[in-house]
């Protein structure tokens, strides 16, 4: 809470942005209305003022976030090639400049005591309006509001704010020593000089009689630094409808005066001057709205903080605000000798020296619309790029651990960049966090990444002498203190695959299979040394051995897969399984043993995600054609399972399809929807456009990213947030990472002739 004046208290919110200007017009409308009541909740007795800040970030700000340090290893080049293409990404847009937005609301009181229980009551239900809308907020503690204003009177400069409150009582200070600059100059009339910054305070003369939801937004896309401000008082509603009566008796007596005088002169008294027609007419509609359509009236300062490093780069500054006023039909007007008077309204205090009001009804401050479209750019931690922003081509930085639920999908047609963009997060996650990952490629995509960074590629097929053992257990495969009820259920998906039938395996085959399983782990478990690690025969051998004539049947239905023709995974794994990077490429198993293929990589998959648990480490996994996985009932099972518990354990899946039907053919696949709350919607078809706009809510607007759009262009579902996305990997810069990540026929050829 700020003191103001003796009884004038303060206290200061940030809010985010939402998407607004690309939803549907439904939703528009529902947001349009939430803000009308946001603005209705306060009454005369809290001032309110909107600060919308735009500043050069420091030094220490988005380049720092994006550099990669070199290391000791093998891949500083592409370390570097990366951390270059991150680098010419953040030049193209504006992420050089923080822009952020505040709330202040103030309120007269006797004491502190008094205004701090009221203010925080203000303060609670205006963080419950904005959440009602999506927006999300914070309260600015008094460090803070300081820090803010330190950044107003410092604007674009290298000063760093140092501030202690413990520093206040030896050192005979004020706050104020801590964030004023080196001096002001208010000699010139029409500019003022603040540190070594020149400024220029000027308000918004709105003239229009409509305005468009846009304006405000336009005034905040310019691409320097300056200050918006809007001061909105309601005035009393009685008051305010008394006030309009008024006006409208004497507009009648104007109208009256002007028939008599029309009458005297000859003339038709119905004749009146046109201004005095309007005006009457305004004014009823006025009184009408406040009367009866739940408005109130309001009245307006809005004034923009312009500052620069010469004059002349301010007057450049000050006229591309007035392009865009005029473009509304308004003015800006230059606070002639009261340039003061305007910074100080401009900080966010609560408190408006600016004597120029424009008096507003409730929908009317409402067109000035705080909200665009999200950015999402987050520093620090382990974000990674996804794109620039289509809107302001800002760059797209974040961490998928953040969400509620990390889970994602990417969906896109062949040549979209669908697999492009799994292996630019790969490469991503492998230079800037610590997670291990695990692929799963049906199609033979990603051996050229993964043997670059040193990864394992296990080519499984019938030919191959690499194994994998679908046996493989590890002691924490499951959360409670029995690892094997887990690795019951896997083992039994995989036999229901095996026999097949109609139905599926019966009760009773299911419980043969469980006795089974628990008896040829036994020994394992009494002594877990690799050697004693069970394969697929021995499970054969122990179901040969039961009596049971179900029994029999799953032993006979076994043998193909131990001593038959397909016994590629009757052995014990024999490739490092434990490398950070794994690809399991199972592109040349055929089409019977590719469904087993799957959901064995699966298991292996778990068996990683469960180990990694104990050591506090997180597991991504790349499920390329993910589809293939949901079109049998067990793999699909399986899958759903990964996507409902991987989060608590630490593991990150992903899934790539072309075909958003074929993957919505799957009963399983609303859980998997549910349950991921990462979505990068490269383009569509037509037919799996309107799926997705009905299940995802996409606005028409939206839905243009993904029609008939470019490679490597889409929209980015990030938690609540819907960013259009452009995503165009400049080759000429990162030569040796492209050539392992490009999946295009010509170019791939032409890398393995090189």
């Amino acid at each position: 809470m700020c003191r103001i004046t003796d009884n004038y208290y303060s206290k200061t919110i940030q809010f985010q942005d939402i998407n607004y200007q690309l939803a549907q017009n439904e939703d528009k409308e529902a947001i349009f209305e939430n803000w009308c009541e946001f603005l209705n909740y306060f009454d005369s007795s809290i001032h309110f003022q909107f600060t919308f800040f735009n500043t050069a970030a420091g030094a220490d700000g988005f380049e720092n976030s994006i550099h990669i340090e070199p290391q000791r290893d093998d891949f500083n080049s592409i370390r570097s090639e990366y951390a270059e293409m991150l680098k010419i990404q953040l030049s193209k847009g504006n992420n050089g400049l923080v822009k952020t937005k505040y709330l202040t609301f103030g309120i007269e009181a006797e004491n502190p005591k008094l205004a701090k229980h009221r203010l925080e009551r203000i303060e609670n239900d205006i963080r419950l309006n904005f959440k009602r809308m999506g927006v999300a907020t914070s309260a600015l503690n008094g460090q803070e509001r300081l820090k803010l204003m330190h950044g107003i009177f410092h604007m674009d400069g290298d000063e760093r704010f140092a501030f202690d409150w413990n520093w206040l009582p030896p050192s005979g200070l004020s706050t104020k020593d801590f964030i004023a600059p080196g001096g002001f100059e208010f000699r010139e009339g029409r500019t003022f000089r603040m540190g070594k910054k020149y400024g220029a305070v000027s308000f918004l003369q709105i003239i229009a009689p409509k305005l468009k939801d846009r304006i405000l937004v336009e005034f905040l896309d310019l691409e320097n630094s300056a200050v918006v401000s809007m001061h909105v008082h309601s005035i009393d509603q009685t008051a305010a409808i008394r006030n309009i009566k008024r006006k409208i008796t004497d507009l009648d007596k104007m109208k009256i005066e002007s028939q008599k005088q029309a009458v005297r002169s000859g003339y038709d008294m119905d004749i009146l001057p046109s201004d005095l027609a309007i005006y009457g007419a305004v004014a009823k509609d006025l009184l009408q709205d406040l009367q009866n359509r739940n408005e109130r009236m309001f009245q307006l300062t809005f004034t923009i903080l312009n500052t620069a490093d010469t004059k002349q780069q301010l007057e450049n500054a000050v006229f591309a605000v007035q392009g865009i006023a005029q473009q509304n039909n308004c003015q800006i007007v230059r606070l002639d000798y009261q340039q003061e008077e305007g910074l100080m309204s401009s900080l966010p205090l609560g408190l408006n020296q600016v004597e120029i009001h424009r008096g507003l009804t409730t929908s009317s401050v409402a067109v000035f619309v705080p909200f665009t479209t999200q950015e999402l750019f987050q520093m620090g931690g382990e974000a990674l790029y996804y794109g620039l922003n289509a809107l302001s081509n800002n760059m797209i930085f974040v961490d998928r651990k953040l969400l509620k639920n990390p889970n994602g999908l990417i969906l896109g047609t062949p040549g979209s960049g669908k697999s492009f963009s799994a292996k630019r997060e790969i490469v991503n996650v492998f230079l800037v966090t610590k997670d291990d990952i695990m692929i799963c490629d049906p199609e033979s995509e990603y051996a050229p990444l993964v043997q670059r960074l040193l990864g394992q590629v296990v080519r499984i097929s019938p030919t191959s002498n690499q194994y994998i053992n679908p046996m493989d257990i590890n002691l924490n495969y499951s959360e409670d203190e029995n690892p094997l009820s887990l690795k019951s259920d896997f083992i039994l998906s995989l036999c229901e695959l095996i026999v097949g039938g109609k139905d599926g395996l019966q009760p009773v085959e299911k419980t043969v299979i469980d006795r089974a399983v628990r008896n040829v782990y036994r020994g394992y478990l009494a002594d877990p040394r690799p050697e004693n690690m069970p394969i697929l025969g021995d499970l054969y051998t122990e179901l040969m051995s039961m009596e049971e004539k179900e029994a029999k049947r799953i032993a006979s239905a076994l043998e193909l897969y131990v001593s038959g023709s397909l016994n590629v995974f009757n052995h014990r794994t024999n490739v490092n399984i434990h490398n950070r990077l794994v690809c399991y490429d199972i592109k040349d198993l055929g089409k019977q043993l590719k469904k087993l293929g799957m959901l064995i990589v699966q298991d292996q998959v778990w068996n990683r995600v469960t180990a990694n648990r104990i050591k506090g480490k997180s597991t991504r996994y790349y499920i390329d054609e993910m589809h293939l996985l949901l079109k049998e009932e067990q793999t699909a099972a399986y899958t759903v399972e990964i996507w409902k518990r991987f989060r608590k354990w630490g593991g990150i899946p992903t899934g790539l399809t072309q075909n958003v039907k074929d993957l919505l053919k799957s009963n399983e696949i609303e859980n998997i929807f549910e349950n991921s709350d990462f979505l990068y919607l490269l383009n569509q078809g037509s037919g799996d456009r309107e799926i997705l706009a009905r299940k995802l809510g996409i606005s028409p607007d939206q839905l243009s990213y993904i029609k008939n759009s470019g490679e490597g262009e889409g929209l980015l579902f990030y938690g609540n947030a819907i960013l259009p996305f452009i995503d165009r990997f400049p080759k000429d810069i990162a030569p040796e990472l492209y050539s392992i990540m490009t999946t295009k026929p010509n170019e791939v050829k032409h890398e393995q002739e090189a």
